[in-house]
């Protein structure tokens, strides 16, 4: 991919001719988003509930914005020029060097001082649980030195299920913006898998503050949907998140 992959002017002219539309279309609610930096590099780390999920995102932030999305959307003619022209990074969800190129590909978009946007559930949530968060977002933000901003969206899932062709009008979504996490005092442990579901963990914690989401303690698709024995409800003893120290310092 070319090192300047990510948004670009597409995504400008995209907000400011979709944006009013989709605010006639929808009731749109923001909350907290005078907690997005003005410039600089950030991570943007939301639940994932729809297919809207980043469109609403993108057409909300007031900054332009790139995000990740699943390489399936390049092998159809629909979606793999205009995708990629709005800011998406195609990323093979099999994992390893695959996943990896995708992620280096987001450190450049991190590391010329833009936004970058990634799930860290990897997968849209089909029932509405908040799953597993993984350690992606987390390893970037040490390479790079940049906050993690937790979002919590709601309601979009009801305007387009994971299964619906087409969005249903007249809805209402909510789109809050949680406190950023710094994660400066452990740029020196990048490799430490232990520091990397620290910082994942937390996220997750605000996530699940901001939409009240019931926490199932695997990760979303087949895992979750094959090992039910291994889920754990937010509160419950063997929760991580809610035993979590909290060590690191919302800002």
């Amino acid at each position: 991919m070319s090192e300047h992959t990510g948004a670009g002017k597409l995504q400008d002219r995209t907000k400011a001719v979709l944006g009013p539309i989709a605010r006639k279309l929808w009731t749109i609610n923001v909350e907290g988003f005078d907690r997005i930096p003005k410039d600089g590099p950030a991570i943007l780390c939301p639940n994932h509930i729809s297919f809207l999920d980043s469109a609403f995102l993108m057409l909300s932030v007031p900054r332009r914005i790139s995000f990740v999305g699943k390489a399936e959307y390049m092998d159809s003619w629909k979606t793999k020029f205009i995708f990629p022209a709005l800011g998406m990074i195609p990323i093979d969800r099999r994992g390893g060097d695959k996943s990896q190129a995708a992620l280096n590909t987001a450190e450049g978009v991190l590391r010329r001082g833009e936004l970058f946007g990634i799930f860290p559930e990897g997968t849209r949530s089909r029932d509405g649980y908040l799953y597993k968060g993984r350690t992606g977002a987390a390893r970037l933000a040490l390479k790079v030195g940049c906050p993690i901003i937790p979002v919590g969206v709601i309601g979009t899932d009801q305007i387009q299920p994971p299964d619906a062709k087409f969005p249903k009008l007249r809805k209402e979504a909510t789109l809050k913006i949680g406190r950023p996490i710094r994660v400066d005092r452990y740029r020196s442990r990048v490799d430490d898998h232990m520091v990397l579901r620290q910082i994942t963990d937390e996220l997750m914690f605000e996530i699940r503050e901001m939409t009240g989401q019931e926490y199932h303690n695997v990760y979303a698709g087949k895992q979750a949907d094959t090992e039910p024995a291994k889920t754990a409800a937010i509160g419950k003893v063997d929760d991580p998140i809610a035993g979590h120290d909290r060590q690191l310092t919302p800002v």
